[in-house]
């Protein structure tokens, strides 16, 4: 197998396990890994498409309900968030973005992990709600990263474990079908992409499922260490993948 193909089946298959146990971060991971061989247009592509397929995937093996009156504000936030994302992908200085949010996670989220108890967030209502999901629908479309705002949102919301999976694994599946269908109505997806969709989708199958089953059966508390551990590793992880770029434009 050539190098570059096996990292992306690489990189499919590790997200394809965070995501199916997380309900998010199949963008944050594979990107993290194809970054180092593939173009970032191309590994946008195929993160919303790796991501949405895993959507698909948990939504048809964990089912924990939609919990419309939770759901419908960021719904309503995504779909004017996703076009902008899309238009933004070809304008977009992808290292600096990816820095930046590197940063607010390898931040933001160890300080959530250390808390002994999370302060909960009781103002701002469906308002608030609606912002995280257009910030959410943003970030899904300039590369799949729909869930990592509406996470973190609803951690600090105190949502329940299975509420915040009906919420984030909901979102993301519709916002990131938007995306895609954003992806191929402006010409971001090209013939050319196909082959390497093909590697992507298989090499995720298996671990997604195994991720799905693993969420079964931990706690709530595992759990949200378990999200706030994957955000700061993949925020970890995307700083390191900028870091080339940086030196190049520095040097």
């Amino acid at each position: 197998m050539d190098a570059p193909i096996a990292i992306v089946a690489l990189g499919a298959a590790l997200a394809g396990f965070v995501q199916g146990l997380s309900g998010f971060a199949f963008g944050l991971v594979a990107t993290s890994v194809w970054i180092w061989v593939l173009q970032p247009q191309l590994a946008a592509a195929m993160a919303v498409f790796g991501a949405l397929t895993g959507q698909v995937i948990a939504a048809l093996t964990v089912r924990r309900g939609f919990h419309w009156r939770l759901l419908l504000p960021f719904l309503a936030g995504g779909a004017a968030g996703v076009p902008l994302g899309v238009l933004l992908l070809p304008r977009l200085d992808v290292p600096a973005f990816r820095t930046l949010l590197g940063l607010l996670l390898v931040v933001w989220c160890p300080l959530m992990l250390m808390a002994p108890r999370l302060p909960r967030v009781r103002r701002g209502g469906r308002f608030a709600d609606a912002i995280a999901g257009a910030l959410g629908g943003v970030m899904g479309g300039i590369g799949g990263y729909t869930g990592v705002i509406p996470t973190l949102w609803c951690t600090l919301r105190g949502f329940d474990k299975d509420a915040q999976r009906a919420v984030v694994q909901n979102f993301n599946l519709a916002a990131l079908a938007v995306a895609m269908g954003g992806y191929l109505a402006g010409g971001v997806v090209t013939r050319e992409m196909i082959p390497m969709f093909a590697v992507v989708a298989p090499a995720m199958l298996i671990p997604t499922l195994i991720g799905t089953r693993v969420y079964i059966g931990i706690s709530e508390a595992r759990f949200r260490q378990i999200v706030l551990a994957l955000l700061t590793v993949s925020g970890v992880a995307m700083l390191a993948s900028t870091w080339p770029e940086w030196a190049r434009r520095l040097s």
